[in-house]
């Protein structure tokens, strides 16, 4: 493994060089955080793909039998390199799997086509990686094999070049709401009725809000804009080529699996408005902690992720370290959980994705019912909302996030969206209050909202 030591500038800036290119990523920890802003990585340039589009497996474009999850566990498994360097990550897959790739590890088949032909999973396979340590204000540029290491000096060098200026970005979008405000109610409240009903304890209705665009859109200025606006922990740029790019601002972290074996996931459930005024800012964090309603929401997703994990943990293994932990993020206060396990012996990373995917915390409770009920009242499908974007070691380890206050640009739309957990005493115009204040920063990051779309 060659290590290139690099001058630690800021991971963003220093990634407008690539953010045109298709396969460049960034994972950016872009909001400090005592254990989940720490690095950030950018890739570019990878030796191999893996795709899941139309229902169709494709590695470097070419048909695999198999579902990509196979195909990505397969691909790794073909460089099994340790990782003793300077971060958890140097080198490995990075890309997302989205929502619908995970309803269908439950063999669920969403009603909703897919026009653009956008994919559900998308990874590419680097054995170059620039990773950057905040805490320490390190960088380097690493090569994970021999064959890499003079990519690996180019991209050091490439890094040493002042980066562009940043866009001014496109002019504002128009944005308009998939669904008016009181079709949202009666759709919340077909979801309470399924809860009286016992189908569900719980479900995460969400929503779309859409901007059409022609090919040109500077998807990455968008994605600047936005980290401004609500820099956060999993925050990421994907260029997944022309058919999707993915501009996020996510603070949940999904699954977490070092190379010992420990898991962890985050789940966010509970959800306030920050304010400028200091003392109304902690009277609404406090008024969250003491929420009888979002604690009951909080600790039924914890408990299925708890279920979840245990599926492919050792025994006696799944611990709850912390329960509804107040985070407090540049817009919104959240009550998160912590749950952490060890994966058992003979199993890796794909494994627990598979065990895992989609998260608990966007879909409900119990797990297939709510992902049946939330495909039945959602307008589309989710694509690569709520799915999980992701590194995968050579080694082994991996760490994700929840796709949410993400972004989606294709090539003639820009996609947000946003929602909540519905459980048996939701008011449905608090939740599309809440819905409303989730995506104020993706609106905001490009364009505005008709007054007719929120009345």
């Amino acid at each position: 493994m060659l290590t290139i030591p690099i001058p630690c500038g800021d991971p963003a800036a220093l990634f407008r060089s690539w953010a045109a290119e298709p396969w460049a990523m960034l994972l950016d920890s872009a909001a400090p955080h005592p254990r989940n802003g720490r690095f950030s990585y950018i890739v570019a340039e990878p030796f191999q793909t893996v795709e899941s589009i139309g229902g169709r497996t494709l590695v470097d474009g070419a048909p695999q039998p198999g579902s990509p999850f196979d195909a990505l566990e397969r691909a790794l498994a073909a460089y099994p390199l340790p990782s003793p360097g300077p971060v958890p990550f140097t080198g490995g897959a990075v890309g997302f799997i989205g929502y619908e790739a995970g309803t269908a590890l439950e063999g669920l088949r969403s009603r909703h086509g897919n026009p653009g032909g956008q994919p559900d999973m998308a990874f590419g396979l680097y054995d170059v990686v620039a990773a950057f340590d905040r805490e320490t204000r390190s960088a380097w540029v690493v090569a994970a094999r021999p064959e890499a290491e003079e990519r690996a000096r180019r991209m050091a060098a490439r890094l040493s070049v002042p980066p562009p200026e940043q866009s001014a970005g496109p002019a504002p979008v128009r944005w308009r709401s998939e669904l008016a405000r009181p079709d949202y109610l009666d759709r919340v409240g077909r979801v309470l009725e399924y809860i009286r009903a016992g189908d569900i304890y719980q479900a995460n209705f969400t929503q779309r809000f859409l901007a059409d665009v022609d090919g040109t859109l500077d998807a990455y200025a968008l994605y600047e804009r936005l980290r401004r606006l609500s820099p956060a922990p999993f925050a990421a740029f994907l260029n997944c080529g022309p058919r999707l790019r993915l501009a996020g601002a996510s603070p949940e972290r999904f699954i977490r699996l070092r190379a010992d074996r420990t898991i962890e996931t985050r789940p966010i459930k509970g959800t306030r408005p920050r304010h400028a005024d200091p003392a109304a800012d902690a009277a609404a964090a406090a008024e969250l902690s003491a929420s009888i309603k979002d604690r009951a929401e909080n600790l039924m997703i914890t408990d299925l992720l708890r279920n979840d994990l245990a599926r492919v943990s050792e025994v006696g293994s799944v611990k709850v370290p912390v329960l509804f932990g107040l985070e407090s993020f540049a817009s919104v206060h959240h009550l998160v959980s912590v749950v952490t396990s060890r994966l058992l012996p003979g199993l890796g990373p794909v494994d627990l994705l598979r065990a895992a995917c989609p998260g608990g915390s966007i879909t409900g409770a119990p797990k297939i019912r709510a992902m049946q009920i939330i495909d039945e009242l959602e307008v589309a499908r989710r694509g690569a909302y709520c799915g999980s974007v992701a590194w995968i070691g050579f080694d082994g380890a991996m760490d994700s996030n929840i796709v949410i206050r993400t972004l989606s640009v294709t090539q003639d739309r820009v996609i947000a969206q946003a929602g909540g957990g519905i459980v048996a005493d939701s008011d449905p115009a608090a939740e599309h209050e809440e819905m409303l204040v989730k995506a104020r920063a993706q609106l905001r990051a490009a364009g505005e909202l008709a007054e007719e779309d929120v009345a």
